[in-house]
């Protein structure tokens, strides 16, 4: 979910570390000290000089509140009373400054003492005791990613954006499931979070985001794995064989065994998945031929075999049509 990677604010000596190699760190916990002392006593000028001001303050305002009285009873000038009160205005602004300053500098002994901003392993130790950071410096002093929950960006195409939009828009949560780089292992099984807000030309692809748990740590930051997104289950369809399924130009059929002789049926196909496609225009339960296509013609006799055709022969292995869910 998160990467931080932390850089000094302030510029010192590395006074202390407080995290080990590959440590699990909750947010907030110590990880390096910076040297504040010089911070501390521009922290104690600075709340000096906010004292020293705010009586400054108190007192123009009780001269204030005495010319004010006076003022009342015509015993001064006008114009000594409003010196008096821009006066009291300026000590004002200037306790502000001060506050301000007194603000900066407890930022600047925050900025010395580093925590964890976000709950997650920290990485090998990149700095040591007694080096010297500079605020302006690019050096990374410590990197944490947090791996409960993780997220997988993987790529969808821009074919199938509507289907799994729709989807999204109906409040369903899409499963995904991450393999190995081999695609045969599956990893961890997650639920997608969302999609990218446009399309990727050079690719003709959409980015999406899926959230997972991984409590057994099983996908660790940066790892490329493959995805599987569930977009819909179509209940109550029937799946054929991909192979049993021919193309006659633009339409599709396959061959139905009855009594052993071979007849062509049109189907209409709908989604393929996992070697299985769902299919209209049979019945669970029809006989249908899956090899030797090139011997089969309408009403042409032949012989059902369970075993696989030998090398060099024209039999016609079948397949019986089932009533499934597909994914």
């Amino acid at each position: 979910m998160y990467t931080s990677s932390i850089t000094a604010q302030v510029t010192g000596i590395i006074i202390g570390v407080h995290y080990t190699e590959g440590q699990r760190v909750a947010k907030g916990d110590p990880l390096i000290d910076i040297d504040s002392r010089t911070y501390r006593a521009m922290l104690m000028e600075a709340e000096g000089a906010l004292e020293r001001d705010q009586n400054l303050l108190a007192q123009a305002q009780m001269d204030l509140a005495r010319y004010q009285e006076a003022w009342a009873h015509n015993a001064i000038a006008k114009q000594i009373l409003d010196d008096q009160e821009k006066l009291v205005h300026q000590d004002e602004g200037a306790v502000k400054n001060d506050e301000g300053t007194v603000q900066f500098n407890q930022v600047q002994v925050e900025y010395c003492h580093i925590t964890a901003p976000i709950a997650g392993r920290v990485g090998l130790r990149l700095m040591d005791p007694g080096n010297v950071v500079q605020t302006a410096g690019t050096t990374t002093l410590v990197v944490i990613t947090q791996l409960e929950p993780i997220t997988v960006v993987f790529t969808i195409p821009e074919d199938s954006l509507g289907p799994v939009q729709d989807r999204l828009r109906a409040k369903a949560k899409l499963s995904v499931d991450a393999f190995d780089r081999t695609a045969q292992t599956k990893i961890a099984s997650g639920q997608l979070l969302t999609l990218d807000n446009q399309i990727d030309t050079t690719t003709g692809t959409v980015k999406g985001r899926a959230l997972f748990a991984n409590t057994n740590d099983a996908l660790f930051p940066n790892q490329f794995v493959n995805t599987r997104l569930l977009v819909n289950t179509l209940q109550g369809v029937t799946l054929v064989p991909s192979s049993a399924i021919q193309q006659n130009g633009q339409a599709s059929f396959v061959y139905v065994i009855q009594d052993n002789v071979a007849h062509m049926r049109s189907v209409k196909v709908g989604v393929t998945n996992g070697g299985q496609t769902q299919v209209d225009g049979i019945n669970p339960g029809d006989v249908l031929a899956n090899s030797s296509f090139d011997k089969l013609q309408e009403n042409i006799a032949v012989v059902i075999s369970n075993k696989p055709p030998a090398a060099g022969t024209n039999g016609a292995s079948t397949n019986g049509a089932s009533g499934s869910s597909a994914p």
